[in-house]
């Protein structure tokens, strides 16, 4: 008896407000990109940041997130530092920007620039 293959879920979880930004990113993307990506490089005081730029190329290990608005690439070696996050866009008086509801963050600067896990 085949058993029906179970769904993933996905590693990261976007606000409707963090689609729609992508969809406005996408509208002004340069050519050939495919999509937005998400990384963590190594930055700041607490050894992580998060990292938005546009891709053109599809990485195998990376993980793939399509939205109604385009496609969010998540860095394969970012990815263990995310899952089960939260991404949104906040936008107010003064700063605009994606925020994270990381779960997997242990602490972070005073800033708030970067996090450690």
């Amino acid at each position: 008896m085949a058993t029906a293959a179970r769904v993933r879920p996905a590693p990261l979880i976007l606000t409707s407000s963090a689609e729609a930004r992508i969809a406005d990113l996408m509208g002004k993307a340069p050519a050939g990109a495919l999509g937005v990506k998400l990384s963590t490089p190594r930055r700041g005081c607490s050894g992580l940041a998060y990292s938005v730029d546009y891709v053109t190329e599809a990485k195998p290990f990376d993980e793939k997130i399509d939205t109604a608005g385009g496609t969010l690439f998540v860095d394969g070696g970012s990815i263990l530092y995310l899952v089960g996050s939260t991404m949104d866009w906040v936008e107010d008086d003064f700063t605009a920007g994606f925020v994270f509801n990381n779960p997997n963050a242990k602490g972070a600067c005073g800033c708030g620039e970067s996090f450690t896990v």
